[in-house]
């Protein structure tokens, strides 16, 4: 009893061979010569110890074994081929992206119709993780990350730099009879304090000895999350301007200062891996996004960079 698979390129040939009954088609189709296919159900003869085809003139025929294993060979290659061409389609068709909770809420969510909109064909599937999470760059086919650098050999692209100033709901500053100087926040609950934001932005306008630690710990991870308990007025925020543009505009909350600290090194960035560099979703997707930022009139540095080894 054989236990052992003959060798799959003489597998391969013999298949290819019994549904044309032709060695030369079959080469042709399989990139080889009419010789270099010969060879191969040679070899799968000499593994089988019979003869899979009789050799006539300008054709070949099956035997009676070779028409029993190419019932079952020709089959299975047929499913392997429908197989793989099903999980490729589905592959294609489907986009996971991976984002953050404060990008996910505060910008892919109110955009995201846009897109399948130009790409009706791609289905997008969002997956945000939550603020105290690390991302899974090898789980989707792009990751959005703030504070955590993609693995080696991703592609990356910066999005949005990470530039922080208090905000504040206007009736919660009106409690206490407007905002005038950076003091005046420390008259008003402060979201987060330990944030390591505060103490910098705090510097920068020149209080670099604020103390912060009279109000309770209360860390959400999320400018999302920071931005909606500031609306609420509940307290001081310190948020990045351009994930708060709609709530400034509305007048859900106020700037009260134009001094916006950036934080070095950080930013919102998108990545991939370097396998689906060349993949027309995440192509699509990516220019998209770029795009999208444009329009906001945000520099984004289109060059695609390799993380560092």
């Amino acid at each position: 009893m054989m236990t052992n698979l003959p060798p799959l390129s003489a597998i391969r040939a013999f298949e290819a061979a019994c549904r044309h009954l032709s060695f030369t088609k079959a080469g042709d189709e399989l990139g080889l010569t009419q010789a270099a296919v010969s060879y191969q159900i040679k070899l799968l003869e000499e593994k089988l110890g019979f003869p899979v085809f009789v050799r006539k003139t300008r054709r070949i025929e099956l035997t009676g074994k070779g028409a029993q294993l190419a019932e079952g060979v020709v089959e299975a290659f047929t499913r392997m081929r429908q197989t793989f061409q099903d999980v490729q389609e589905a592959e294609a068709a489907e986009l996971v992206i991976s984002s953050n909770t404060t990008f996910a809420v505060n910008w892919l969510a109110s955009r995201m119709f846009s897109f399948q909109m130009q790409n009706p064909d791609i289905a997008v599937r969002l997956v945000s993780y939550g603020p105290w999470e690390k991302p899974k760059f090898d789980e989707a086919d792009i990751t959005i990350s703030a504070c955590y650098q993609p693995p080696a050999g991703n592609f990356c692209i910066p999005l949005v730099e990470a530039a922080f100033t208090p905000m504040v709901a206007p009736q919660l500053a009106e409690s206490i009879g407007g905002i005038s100087c950076p003091e005046d926040l420390l008259k008003l609950p402060i979201i987060d304090p330990d944030d390591p934001w505060w103490l910098t932005w705090f510097e920068a306008a020149g209080l670099p000895d604020v103390d912060l630690k009279k109000w309770p710990t209360s860390r959400m991870g999320s400018q999302a999350l920071e931005a909606n308990r500031a609306i609420a007025g509940q307290g001081v925020a310190i948020l990045t301007p351009y994930f708060c543009r709609q709530a400034l505009e509305t007048g859900q909350l106020i700037q009260p200062f134009d001094l916006v600290c950036k934080a070095e090194d950080e930013a919102w960035s998108l990545s991939y891996p370097s396998q689906n560099r060349s993949s027309r979703k995440v192509r699509l997707f990516r220019d998209w996004v770029v795009a999208e930022l444009k329009r906001d009139g945000l520099n984004t540095n289109e060059a695609l960079k390799t993380t560092a080894s």
